[in-house]
């Protein structure tokens, strides 16, 4: 069975090196793969990469797999940006583009076992903890969407994650990596998501200990004031997720916010929402000063597929206007390798941020009913 999937996965890869824009070969010579391990080998992102005439769900479905699997393959750790984004996002989509690929699931509870047996201050150290929140998240939207009930591998990661929890009420996070490693505020939204999402947790939850830790996660979003509106962003994402996070009021200001960043053409712009000293510890505000659209940034699939996600989530009706231009952007705007652009907060390197700028535009999609049917898988004959 893995022999056969390693056949198809090389093949579904030269599927996506074949389609190279003319001209452009030259400029992704010298660019590194984005991922690679074994047979797999995605090409780089490009901004200069033509876009379909209509959405592929089965070519972004099998970016995301061959994504996940060579990061497995090639880092063998849990990371937000790809893996940890493909557990948090693709269970979504079982009902709609078929079960997600449970080779990722079975590495996420390989790397519970491995991280359990890590000495304290390692589970502490760089980038542990938000490991452990995306563990706690991934395995919970796969019960809730997959196995439809909690598994003893979600109630192990969720009580490992808590016992990570600083007394603030958050966890330790880098600052350098934006969006994804860069706020400890990031952590406690996605935190808050992964004890909100797991089927019937937080219900059944006796422990007092947990209890309390849950209580003083909520207390931390409410209090903590994030650094840009991404952050704020993700709080109400996590306020659809978490019973009584948030009152009415403050949800619908954040609503507004969202809507407010809106662009002409119906999409968002990550670079809305934050100043390029507010991503992280401000490291990247050079970089991000320096780009030629800093003025006016484009939309992009990562922020127009997320406020998709958020609106939805928070109750506004798929047939609003303002929706639907934003489901038009998303139908529009895929690139011929099955990825939406994004260019990276970070480097013009690797662009990981197309990664989750793939995988938050189909979940919108499928939200808004707007998925169109998935093609037949390729065959490796």
């Amino acid at each position: 069975m893995n022999f056969r999937r390693t056949i198809l996965a090389g093949f579904l890869i030269w599927i996506l090196q074949s389609v190279v824009p003319v001209g452009a070969e030259e400029k992704k010579e010298d660019k590194p793969p984005q991922y690679q391990f074994e047979k797999i080998s995605v090409p780089a992102a490009s901004a200069d990469e033509p876009r379909l005439e209509r959405v592929s769900v089965r070519k972004a479905l099998d970016y995301l797999d061959l994504g996940a699997l060579a990061w497995n393959g090639s880092r063998k750790c849990v990371t937000c940006h790809t893996n940890g984004t493909y557990m948090v996002v693709r269970p979504a989509l079982s009902a709609r583009a078929g079960l997600p690929n449970d080779e990722i699931r079975r590495h996420f509870v390989a790397s519970l076992d491995q991280f359990a047996q890590k000495k304290p201050e390692e589970q502490q150290e760089s980038v542990a903890p938000a490991q452990a929140i995306y563990m706690a998240a991934g395995l919970a939207e796969w019960d809730l969407h997959v196995s439809k009930k909690l598994s003893p591998e979600t109630e192990r990661a969720l009580a490992l994650m808590f016992s990570l929890q600083r007394e603030s009420g958050t966890w330790g996070s880098l600052d350098c990596w934006p969006p994804y490693e860069s706020s400890a505020y990031h952590l406690a939204t996605v935190a808050a998501m992964a004890a909100g999402t797991a089927p019937g947790w937080l219900a059944g939850l006796a422990d007092e200990n947990l209890k309390a830790r849950v209580e003083r996660l909520k207390n931390y979003l409410r209090t903590e004031n994030p650094s840009q509106d991404y952050d704020r962003t993700l709080l109400l994402w996590a306020t659809a997720r978490l019973p009584g996070l948030l009152e009415n009021d403050a949800r619908q200001k954040l609503i507004e916010m969202v809507w407010k960043k809106q662009r002409a053409d119906g999409g968002w712009s990550i670079r809305s929402f934050g100043e390029p000293e507010q991503w992280g510890r401000g490291n990247r505000a050079e970089k991000l000063r320096a780009e030629p659209e800093l003025a006016d940034p484009p939309s992009d699939g990562h922020q127009t597929g997320l406020a998709l996600i958020v609106l939805r989530e928070s109750g506004i009706d798929a047939a609003d206007p303002r929706i639907q231009k934003g489901v038009n952007w998303l139908l529009t705007n895929q690139r011929a390798s099955g990825r939406w652009w994004t260019r990276s907060l970070n480097t013009e390197q690797w662009h990981f941020i197309t990664y989750s700028g793939t995988a938050f535009p189909l979940l919108a999609l499928s939200l808004c009913d707007a998925l169109p049917v998935v093609e037949p898988q390729a065959s490796a004959r």
